[in-house]
């Protein structure tokens, strides 16, 4: 059984039964709205169930690929697929991010809703592929293409200025990725093949390597962002509905990172060992520079766009350390943030519905009127913050970890970004929750509702068993993360 194919496709036959359902019925009409969004939610969740499927039937003790599909595609390029420990479980986080994110445009989303709904889909499709993709052409049009739905997600469902923070965001992801198509191209000329596992295994010429990296680098850069190519970032999150900068910081952040794991390191070990001094330089400054930027915004959301920076420094910093503890922190650190910051946006989601505002000026004294809100919003708060407990410490403290042994100044400077990302993340709490209820606008604003409820549950669950259990990740990555270091060391020679 196609497993990978069948996870990665599954969406669109929501996609052809919201399009059956527009072709029969009115569009706007209150029934048509409503049997396409049941549609979209039960597609998500049956991609989900398909990935938890994929997850229990992986084998942690194969460090290889594993579910492969291989079958020849046009001028002698192939449709290859498969997931190994560390590609498996983004996968699994991006069928588990969806359902959430159709659910939480249930009322919000008034205008257009099927083809917001078959946006969301289709960019499901999209990002899977990525995940799973094992040809070089194959990953590159899964991850080109993605742009596209998120393009319209801001641009068409967005606030005030979404189509300026929607160009932004396509000419910054589209111009890196013009370079990594370049560099894709050139490596299938030089080692005849677009298959990624012999690339994987194919020597490039060290001053070869040079160039490929940094046209690979200035794609995967802009896509996590790292600074200074971030600043497209928190224009497309405040613009962006709600669901949309979930799926924004808990997924698409994330492919910048896998594709560091998977191509920088593996594919050009020399050319990643002579920039690793200017990478852990850029995530330095991410995480103590967007850190301090955070701390003096005025709008929620673009508060935690920031923070998101300043955590995906710490991902690079443990990926380019070249060690296990960097690597097993940079994938749970991405892993965790998909969730915290997630859901960080969500509860930004549930005020702006009831008050139309993201200011926080115009809030205070919330937990007089919101307590379970206060409640929620606090876990994620600390989790955001790395307190032990949730999965936000776990990452962090394994990064830093990893950078130490690698450098140590770049984690003693990096460690003060903890303590700052405290003192924002702590103020805005202190600032919208804490207090007298002093706005008369506040004082008809209701608590979380059942269906509130029911987003954020799964969000907590996963939040605090990962922070007191880690090894359910560690578990399904520890196989293929041995491989990746033992190979990117015997490369470099360490």
């Amino acid at each position: 059984m196609p497993l990978l194919s069948l996870i990665t496709y599954s969406p669109i036959v929501g996609v052809a039964a919201i399009l059956a359902l527009r072709l029969t019925g009115k569009p706007d009409d209150a029934r048509t709205v409503s049997a396409a969004k049941w549609i979209a939610l039960v597609t998500t969740l049956a991609t989900f169930a398909l990935s938890v499927l994929m997850v229990v039937q992986f084998d942690p003790n194969d460090a290889g690929f594993q579910f492969v599909e291989d079958a020849a595609w046009f001028g002698g390029l192939h449709y290859r697929m498969g997931v190994d420990g560390i590609s498996v479980l983004f996968v699994l986080l991006t069928a588990f991010l969806m359902p959430i994110c159709i659910a939480a445009s249930w009322r919000s989303i008034e205008n257009r809703v099927l083809e917001y709904l078959i946006a969301f889909l289709i960019l499901e499709t999209l990002v899977v592929g990525v995940f799973c993709a094992l040809d070089l052409v194959l990953f590159y049009v899964f991850f080109e293409f993605g742009l596209i739905p998120m393009f319209l997600i801001i641009g068409i469902w967005g606030g005030k200025r979404r189509v300026y923070a929607a160009f932004k965001f396509f000419l910054y992801t589209l111009l890196g990725s013009v370079l990594l198509l370049a560099a894709a191209l050139a490596m299938i000329n030089i080692a005849g093949t677009s298959s990624i596992p012999e690339l994987m295994k194919f020597k490039f010429d060290p001053s070869l390597q040079v160039w490929l990296w940094l046209a690979f680098f200035a794609s995967f850069a802009v896509k996590m962002p790292m600074w200074p190519v971030h600043t497209w970032l928190p224009d497309a999150h405040v613009e962006a509905p709600t669901a949309g900068s979930v799926i924004l910081a808990g997924i698409l952040l994330k492919m910048g990172g896998y594709g560091f794991m998977r191509f920088s390191l593996p594919m050009f070990p020399q050319a990643s060992e002579l920039f690793t001094p200017l990478v852990f330089a850029l995530s330095v400054i991410a995480v103590v520079y967007t850190s301090l930027v955070a701390f003096r915004q005025d709008d929620i959301k673009k508060l935690i766009a920031y923070s998101s920076v300043a955590h995906m420094g710490f991902v690079t910093m443990g990926i380019f350390s070249g060690n296990v503890q960097g690597e097993q922190g940079a994938i749970f650190q991405m892993l965790s943030h998909g969730l915290i910051s997630g859901a960080l946006f969500l509860c930004v989601g549930v005020v702006y519905d009831r008050m139309h505002t993201r200011e926080i000026a115009f809030y205070g004294g919330l937990v007089n009127r919101m307590p379970w809100y206060a409640a929620v919003f606090m876990l994620f708060t600390m989790g955001n913050v790395g307190l032990p407990g949730t999965s936000g410490f776990v990452g962090e403290i394994l990064t830093m970890t990893g950078a130490y042994n690698a450098s140590t100044w770049t984690a003693l400077v990096a460690a003060t970004g903890v303590i700052f990302s405290a003192v924002y993340a702590l103020s805005l709490y202190r600032r919208v929750i804490f207090g007298e209820l002093v706005n008369p606008k506040l004082a008809g604003i209701t608590d979380l509702d059942a269906r509130e409820i029911a987003i954020f549950a799964p969000l907590v669950i996963g939040t605090l068993i990962l922070g007191v259990y880690p090894n359910y990740v560690f578990n399904l990555t520890q196989t293929s993360v041995d491989h990746l270091v033992t190979v990117y060391r015997a490369a470099v020679g360490g």
